[in-house]
């Protein structure tokens, strides 16, 4: 996966926005001003890509053990965040794309009710 997909996944979700609040190198993709996603733009210019993903808690241990490319979100609520490395041999595309998918979902769930309304008004 290159830098160009995971921000075309992400920005084809509704109402997803990118920003650079930290620095000028971390890229966030927010949903109704909720992170979702982040990833730091050197890491993709070094070829050693990743990104950090909510994640549901149980699924996120779970993810941890059965995959290599899966840690902790570094710099993170380490609870409800993973980092996923990219190009790894145990993380395909598909499940960086479900776990982008995941993490999204997941935001739009925690949502208050009269926001989720507005996003599905987008």
């Amino acid at each position: 996966m290159h830098i160009e997909q995971f921000r075309d996944l992400c920005l084809a979700k509704k109402g997803v926005t990118e920003h650079f609040p930290f620095n000028k190198t971390t890229l966030v993709f927010k949903v109704m001003d909720k992170m979702f996603a982040l990833t730091d733009l050197l890491n993709w210019e070094q070829g050693l890509p990743k990104v950090n993903l909510k994640c549901n808690p149980e699924k996120a241990l779970e993810l941890r053990e059965q995959f290599e490319g899966i840690s902790p979100g570094f710099h993170m609520n380490k609870k409800h965040w993973n980092t996923v490395i990219i190009n790894v041999a145990d993380v395909s595309d598909v499940l960086v794309k479900q776990l982008i998918n995941h993490s999204y979902d997941l935001v739009i769930t925690g949502l208050p009710k009269k926001s989720q309304k507005e996003l599905q008004n987008l």
